[in-house]
């Protein structure tokens, strides 16, 4: 609750911090009951087994976003999310725990626990540097860069004691698993109570990526969403378009977008907006004579008269009237 709603500032990665202590708790209380009262109804073995699904899900989306800056969810992980959660719905109205005990302690738990390895290995990949990082010699961890790696290292902690508890090793009791989320509970909640802020720990750092180009492959896809964007759904004929709209349409933030922009391509938002809207008007002057120019301005998202001709003459050379008689005289 506290990191879904009552941190200053809102970054996704917080919602996913959230998200995953609740299926881990939703875990452990399974563990809890049945170490306590294995005499309780079915359904919460059922719910618990459930919960794990998400776990190795929410890990990596937590570490993605926030290593990534991310504040939009990604399409992908929509619906990744959506068929994980329609998988759980089916298979637990289609077999319930309280009637197909042994698929699911079988054949479904398996199943659940190679899933959760699997995204701590997409989570490890995720925050490689930050790994690298603290077995390097003279290189200190960010405060933001040790909190991504108690989350991660907990979560692989956790893992680890359900998994002996799985497969029945010896010198690991089945409650281990509820012990170790508890520690590592306990350790999250002193530093929530020993530092004054606490929201600089939900991105590795603001400003990690200012004044660092994307690489090439990157410039390529991004540039490819832009103009796929803009071409194909004309979204720079919305004389109202603001960075943040179009960031939301390519799905990255805006201050990644004005980064690129800037950066990688030269030019800020107006300007490559414009750049749209110009050639457009070029397109519209060339082939249809009926148009008034002042018409043509607006037709392209421009909100005045003047400013169609300022953005123009800027990156043409020319007026649109100068343009228009050169056509004529083709």
């Amino acid at each position: 609750m506290y990191f879904s709603f009552f941190t200053r500032k809102k970054y996704l990665s917080s919602y996913f911090l959230g998200a995953l202590l609740f299926v881990l708790s939703v875990r452990i209380g399974k563990s809890v009951f049945v170490y306590f009262d294995g005499s309780l109804p079915k359904i919460y073995l059922q719910i618990g087994l459930s919960a794990c699904f998400f776990i190795g899900p929410f890990l990596y989306c937590f570490l993605k976003s926030a290593v990534k800056g991310l504040e939009i969810i990604p399409e992908s992980w929509k619906w990744m999310l959506a068929s994980l959660f329609l998988l759980v719905l089916v298979t637990g109205i289609c077999y319930p725990y309280e009637n197909y005990s042994w698929l699911w302690n079988k054949y479904f738990s398996k199943i659940i626990y190679l899933q959760w390895f699997i995204y701590i290995v997409m989570s490890t990949f995720v925050i490689k540097g930050v790994l690298k990082k603290m077995f390097s010699k003279g290189q200190q961890l960010t405060p933001a860069e040790t909190w991504l790696l108690m989350i991660f290292l907990g979560n692989v902690v956790i893992f680890i004691t359900f998994f002996l508890s799985l497969i029945r090793a010896p010198f690991m009791p089945y409650i281990s698993g509820a012990i170790g989320f508890s520690l590592i509970l306990y350790l999250i909640i002193s530093v929530l109570l020993y530092r004054k802020k606490t929201d600089d720990l939900f991105l590795l750092s603001p400003n990690k990526y200012l004044g660092k180009k994307v690489n090439e492959e990157e410039v390529g896809i991004l540039l490819g969403k832009l103009e796929r964007v803009m071409a194909e759904q004309s979204i720079y004929k919305n004389p109202d378009l603001k960075l943040s709209d179009l960031s939301k349409g390519i799905n990255v933030s805006s201050h990644q977008l004005s980064q690129f922009l800037n950066d990688n391509l030269g030019k800020n938002f107006t300007t490559f907006v414009n750049e749209f809207r110009i050639n457009e008007a070029c397109r519209i002057i060339s082939t249809d004579h009926r148009l008034t120019l002042e018409s043509i301005g607006y037709e392209v998202g421009f909100n005045s008269k003047s400013t169609f001709f300022a953005a123009f003459k800027k990156l043409k050379g020319t007026t649109p009237l100068s343009y228009q008689q050169q056509t004529l005289q083709k």
